[in-house]
């Protein structure tokens, strides 16, 4: 099936394996892309997670596919070190030949100066119509829709009503959250979805070096068992809701919901979150249940029903969508 976002990635499936910290190892994107999909690398995770400098691990899964690969820059200003990072994070993917950019939680109009020169694309998170506008004037060539339903940091619309508000900006629009079976894959398109990114439905697949005790918590949670708690990162944060979440809770305190309202305090209270957040998901998945139980994810975990390899998680969507389009044939 080939649609906007098929053509802007070079990829056979409209499916795109979405950067999760901490979980995109090098291993996990080389499969997807491998399959036809497209493989976000996510380089917090490629550095910090799992040692591998970012140039070294590109060049990791370029040894194991050919096949093109994507790229996450999270572009919100937190320090000039961090800043400088990640513009050389940018230069080193782009020298390596990435040309699909996923930006998030920033103005990513630098970031399209950067990679509309070397012929690249850059696809913007956004959760509602403000922050699509704002991206569309920083002339982004797609949109990422993270809706209500995703894990992690999540937003606050329906996959329709959010598409409605967006849909009509000329862009085209990746369904971000709430996917993990073909059947909700194939219902994306039939709304008018260029693409679908997927996180939940790859943590639990052969390939993530994740804890098997979150693979296993993924696979038994339903809808209901995901909760929002905001004491991870300063905003709503989706995650299963294990006896740990249950014991400490899901709202941040008094005195850090104040310092998260105020507009000098707010920048620094969330950095302080995002370093102890990195470390608790860090942990939680690499040690599991022996750990602090954080595991991110989103309502899809109701369609995912066991580990398989990523190849085949692609193989079986990709089949799905064709079959769907040969019977409306």
């Amino acid at each position: 099936m080939k649609t906007r976002f098929t053509g802007h990635a070079g990829v056979e499936i409209p499916l795109i394996c979405g950067p999760m910290y901490p979980c995109s190892n090098p291993e996990l994107v080389a499969a997807v892309s491998g399959a036809g999909g497209l493989g976000v690398v996510q380089p917090v995770s490629m550095e910090f997670v799992f040692h591998h400098p970012l140039r070294h691990g590109l060049r990791m899964i370029r040894r194991q596919t050919d096949r093109p690969i994507g790229f996450n820059a999270l572009i919100e200003k937190m320090s000039r070190i961090y800043d400088h990072r990640m513009r050389r994070w940018i230069e080193i993917a782009l020298e390596e030949g990435v040309r699909f950019f996923v930006t998030a939680l920033g103005s990513p109009g630098w970031v399209v100066d950067m990679v509309h020169p070397a012929g690249g694309v850059v696809y913007h998170d956004v959760t509602e119509r403000k922050w699509a506008l704002k991206a569309r004037d920083a002339g982004v060539d797609g949109l990422i829709a993270v809706n209500d339903r995703a894990g992690g940091h999540s937003g606050t619309l329906g996959p329709e009503v959010l598409l409605d508000a967006i849909g009509d900006l000329g862009l085209p629009v990746v369904c971000a959250g709430g996917v993990g079976d073909e059947a909700s894959f194939v219902r994306m398109f039939r709304l008018g979805y260029d693409g679908v990114q997927m996180g939940t439905r790859f943590i639990a697949t052969t390939e993530c070096r994740v804890h098997a005790d979150y693979k296993e918590a993924i696979i038994g949670a339903m809808e209901q068992d995901i909760v929002l708690t905001d004491k991870i990162s300063g905003v709503p944060c989706s995650v299963i809701r294990t006896p740990y979440v249950s014991r400490v809770g899901t709202r941040a305190g008094p005195l850090a919901r104040r310092l998260l309202r105020g507009r000098r305090t707010k920048r620094w209270m969330r950095g302080f979150y995002s370093v102890q957040s990195l470390w608790k998901f860090r942990q939680s998945s690499r040690k599991g249940t022996s750990y602090l139980e954080y595991y991110q994810a989103g309502k899809s975990v109701a369609g995912v029903k066991a580990v398989l390899s990523a190849a085949e998680v692609v193989r079986r969507f990709g089949a799905a969508l064709d079959a769907a389009a040969d019977g409306e044939a």
